[in-house]
């Protein structure tokens, strides 16, 4: 039986703070199989993404190939959300992956914050009963999860103009498609 997580989010931009925590869940064999869901049509947050669902993936794609290869060949991404019509939940995603892995056990994670709202996410007791919550500790959120030493990285702080959080390839890409210009 193995470990699958699930690793969900807006990823607009994914930046270093994103690769750090699947770098860490995998070194320290916290999971072994890492899938990375960007999300399609998230409903919890107060602005939809900015990029288009088509460029974040890709985004993701740039930055995981920067990952090494001890670490990169645990991890997948899977577009699933944004192939998917209408809104985003994380139990559809689940209940798919759950198809795919149906002997591993299957994991959860999200940052402190996300965890903070999560009794708010569509069919949340199902959701709990079907994985469990790998909740990751952020600067400046309290939190009873696992204590990573979470970079203290924002994609707003990233769109904003501080590209130097995201890897070399993923900022090209932003600059080459006028992404997040002011």
């Amino acid at each position: 039986m193995s470990r699958v997580g699930i690793y969900g989010g807006t990823f607009d931009p994914i930046h270093n703070g994103h690769l750090h925590v699947i770098s860490q869940l995998i070194e320290k064999k916290i999971i072994d199989r890492l899938i990375l869901v960007p999300a399609g049509q998230p409903l919890l947050r107060e602005n939809a993404p900015i990029a288009s669902g088509a460029d974040r993936r890709t985004m993701c794609q740039l930055a995981i190939s920067t990952l090494p290869l001890d670490i990169a060949s645990h991890v997948e991404l899977n577009p699933i959300e944004i192939l998917r019509e209408g809104p985003s939940y994380a139990i559809d995603t689940v209940e798919a992956v759950r198809s795919t892995y149906p002997d591993d056990e299957i994991f959860l994670i999200m940052g402190a914050d996300a965890y903070s709202k999560i009794d708010q996410w569509h069919r949340a007791d199902e959701l709990h009963a079907m994985v469990s919550i790998i909740s990751i500790n952020r600067p400046g959120f309290a939190s009873h999860g696992i204590d990573i030493a979470a970079l203290d990285v924002s994609a707003t702080s990233v769109r904003t103009g501080l590209k130097a959080d995201v890897p070399e390839i993923v900022a090209a890409f932003i600059r080459e498609n006028t992404l997040y210009d002011n």
